[in-house]
């Protein structure tokens, strides 16, 4: 699984005019080993149509699901622990 280094960001918006060159660059990057994150953007500026894609690393994914399952366990633990009194 492709870890983030410095030159290799977790996360990348990608935009610009709907075009090959757009498709190219998008193919590109999940030849490095982006995942597409999310559906497309397009909007209209009057002369272009400009999209946008999201895309990430799936080490980042993985990282971020383990951060969530840490604080699930945490707030679980802290309910356990939990004696009824406090501050609401």
């Amino acid at each position: 699984m492709p870890e983030p280094t410095e030159d290799k960001l977790s996360y990348r918006l990608i935009t610009g005019p709907d075009t090959r060159e757009f498709c190219e660059r998008i193919s590109a990057a999940l030849a490095e080993g982006y995942v597409l994150h999310g559906s497309p953007a397009a909007t209209f500026n009057g002369t272009d149509v400009i999209v946008a894609q999201a895309i990430i690393l799936p080490a980042a994914i993985a990282s971020a699901d383990a951060a969530v399952a840490t604080a699930v366990d945490a707030l679980d633990q802290a309910d356990e622990e939990f004696d009824g009194e406090g501050h609401a």
